[in-house]
């Protein structure tokens, strides 16, 4: 049986980008976590981050990544947070394929920079912060990205690399 995968990383590691072209490579469906969020809620995760605060939100995205469950033909793009709470990645783990997309600090602060005004955690950050806060929320979360049953390393590699690397894997599992 088809199962979903899973992509996990942290906030600008390509979760989105990669997540298309590998759901147009399997010739699966596509879903974006927070954009499944903001079309049932009506309203963009900055909105509900600024409304309701952080725990209220994961307590959301938690029960919409449930609802996956059977999205058997999908790729799915969570939140960079995403498998720190609730167990959510024990469930995808025992529900799908996870793939961790890894990047070094120094590219994530590149990426994410000029993009940092549509990220709730991170708006409000010069470089300088930006950089302390991705190296302490990396380390904070690497118990829960190691998890996952792929980690492809795409700090130093072209999306076309990835997509080779990860789909090789895939067939391994």
């Amino acid at each position: 049986m088809t199962k979903p995968i899973y992509l996990t990383g942290f906030m600008g590691s390509g979760k989105t980008t990669f997540g298309r072209l590998l759901a147009k490579h399997l010739n699966r469906e596509f879903i974006d976590l927070d954009h499944f969020i903001e079309q049932q809620e009506g309203v963009s995760i900055s909105q509900i981050f600024s409304d309701l605060g952080e725990d209220e939100f994961r307590k959301l995205e938690h029960k919409v990544l449930l609802s996956t469950v059977d999205k058997t033909n999908a790729v799915i793009a969570t939140g960079g947070g995403t498998p720190c709470y609730f167990n959510n990645m024990d469930f995808m783990n025992n529900h799908g394929t996870t793939i961790y997309l890894k990047v070094n600090v120094e590219d994530l602060v590149n990426r994410l920079l000029p993009a940092k005004n549509h990220r709730p955690l991170i708006a409000d950050k010069e470089e300088s912060e930006l950089r302390e806060f991705i190296s302490r929320k990396l380390s904070e979360r690497a118990p829960y990205y190691n998890k996952a049953k792929i980690i492809a390393d795409t700090s130093t590699r072209s999306p076309s690399d990835t997509l080779r690397i990860v789909t090789r894997a895939l067939e391994l599992h």
